[in-house]
């Protein structure tokens, strides 16, 4: 039996989570999270609203013919409504009927909502929260109760937040949680007014701590809490939430295990969260967020000449915890800043073959010539690994451009343009030409390309674009500024980046594109 501290993580993805800006998750969607969820061993999974939405209805009909491993589905609703009687309150009978083991409801814990909202007395808010939680704790279900906004309710009139807490307790209640339902509250205060709630709450009782990030404190918040005491942490995978968004449990489980000596999961997953925060974004169908901690790309990232010798040395010289205990790891950039260290690392990630010193001072001193033009590797590895070929001279290209024309036509004023390129290459002194029209010119280029190749090199069928961005660099020279392009290709197993700069938008484009081919058909032994 572990004598670590046990903080319980309540999971709400899949209802507070859903109300960001963006964020959509359908039945499907909301199964499939939750048991990635389930599996990764967080305690509680709220699955939404039953009275609120056909869908959520949906998610907790299709929660009862599973056979949850590790934690427990909650349904979370309101309190009853003052004109019902609680037996007859729609959204309690909805709670029931989830069949949810768990089932959390929110009260109003501020008497300036008591008065403006609700518009009832401080009294009649009290008796709906005894009853409802009474009601449902004598259906045999585990009732929290999430006092919302409980630190503006406190610093308004603590005797008041504190009376709604111990009627839920009173009234069958097994766990409170503390909402900082704006997001306004700061680390010490949540501290101390987590410290005055514990002493005045019987031990048994779990109390739980749930943030909301529109001062960019819910974490730091909840840790705060935690240190406090706070036993039960309520939050979202990735911060989703409305608005700024919720504490974000990728943050926090790390926090409080590989910092903390606390014990958060179920099972000993913690080297599934990267995997688990990537998942989630998606269902979502969001872009992973580069630079969140511990699970975003750049959170490994070093770049300086001076941070990645370091690191090399001794990684905690510039690592706050090791990468691999929650499933990340460490990513060398280069960059006009790398050494020569930079290069032997990116050597050695992308397997390729070792270069003398003499080389390494050439590939370096060509990227730093190249990134003086505008040219960008850290999201270009692809085209880095043929920067080094080419500058250690151990790079034969597949294929020649002997030349290509795009054509733009526009007929009329509510026609759709047309795009057709025209692509000439040389493999082999056998020259081919295609055409191929597009959605645009980077399309239709893309098209042809392929086309014209697939005679010699019939495996680049398989490759298709996935992403496409172009920023202008030195804007001040208006429509005649560089532009960089970076491409993102897929072959169905694995993805490469590659850019391309020029003054030319379709040159550019063009030089990402051939790059992006190259290095296919190279990693093909080609």
């Amino acid at each position: 039996m572990s004598n670590l501290v046990q903080v319980r993580i309540y999971d709400t993805t899949l209802r507070d989570g859903s109300q960001a800006e963006g964020i959509s998750f359908s039945k499907t969607d909301k199964v499939r999270i939750a048991e990635a969820l389930d599996n990764f061993g967080v305690s509680y999974i709220e699955g939404g609203w039953p009275g609120s939405n056909p869908k959520d209805i949906s998610f907790f009909d299709a929660a009862k013919k599973i056979k949850w491993k590790n934690a427990k589905i909650a349904a979370f609703g309101s309190t009853r409504r003052f004109s019902n009687p609680v037996e007859q309150d729609d959204n309690i009978k909805k709670l029931l009927e989830s069949e949810a083991p768990a089932v959390t409801i929110f009260g109003k814990s501020w008497l300036l909502h008591v008065s403006t909202v609700l518009k009832i007395t401080p009294e009649q808010n009290i008796q709906i929260i005894a009853d409802s939680c009474a009601y449902l704790a004598s259906h045999e279900r585990e009732v929290i109760f999430d006092a919302e906004h409980f630190f503006d309710g406190y610093k308004d009139d603590p005797d008041y937040a504190k009376e709604i807490l111990k009627t839920a307790v009173k009234n069958g209640a097994k766990s409170v949680v503390l909402c900082d339902t704006n997001g306004g509250t700061l680390a010490s205060q949540i501290s101390a007014i987590c410290s005055d709630v514990i002493l005045s709450l019987p031990k048994d009782i779990i109390i739980g701590i749930h943030c909301h990030n529109d001062s960019d404190l819910a974490v730091a918040n909840s840790i705060s809490a935690v240190e406090a005491g706070i036993k039960h942490v309520q939050g979202t995978i990735n911060g989703y939430g409305e608005r700024c968004g919720n504490t974000n449990l990728c943050s926090i489980i790390p926090a409080l295990e590989l910092k903390m000596g606390m014990k958060t999961l179920l099972t000993n997953n913690i080297s599934k969260l990267k995997e688990l925060s990537v998942f989630v974004d998606d269902i979502a169908n969001v872009r992973p967020n580069h630079r969140l901690p511990y699970v975003g790309e750049s959170s490994f990232a070093h770049k300086g000449g001076m941070h990645v010798n370091a690191v090399d040395k001794n990684p905690i010289t510039f690592e706050h915890v090791d990468p691999s205990k929650i499933g990340n790891k460490r990513r060398i950039l280069v960059s006009d800043l790398a050494g020569k260290t930079n290069i032997i690392n990116k050597i050695s990630e992308h397997k390729l073959e070792q270069l003398s010193n003499e080389e390494i001072v050439e590939v370096l001193a060509e990227l730093k010539r190249m990134e003086n033009e505008g040219y960008e590797y850290e999201a270009a590895s692809a085209s880095f690994t043929l920067l080094m070929n080419k500058a250690t001279k151990k790079f034969k290209p597949n294929f020649y451009l002997e030349g290509y024309r795009v054509i733009v036509e526009k007929r009329g004023h509510s026609e759709p343009c047309l795009t057709e390129a025209t692509v000439k290459v040389n493999v082999d002194k056998d020259l081919e030409i295609m055409a191929a029209e597009g959605d645009g010119p980077v399309n239709a280029l893309d098209k042809a390309l392929r086309k014209a190749l697939e005679r010699f090199f019939p495996e680049i069928s398989a490759i298709r674009l996935t992403d496409y961005k172009v920023r202008i660099l030195e804007g001040e020279n208006s429509t005649s500024a560089k532009t960089r392009v970076l491409i993102e290709t897929t072959d169905g197993t694995s993805s490469w980046s590659t850019v391309g700069v020029s003054e030319n938008i379709i040159e550019a484009s063009w030089e990402a594109l051939v790059d992006s081919v190259e290095y296919f058909l190279q990693k093909k032994g080609k």
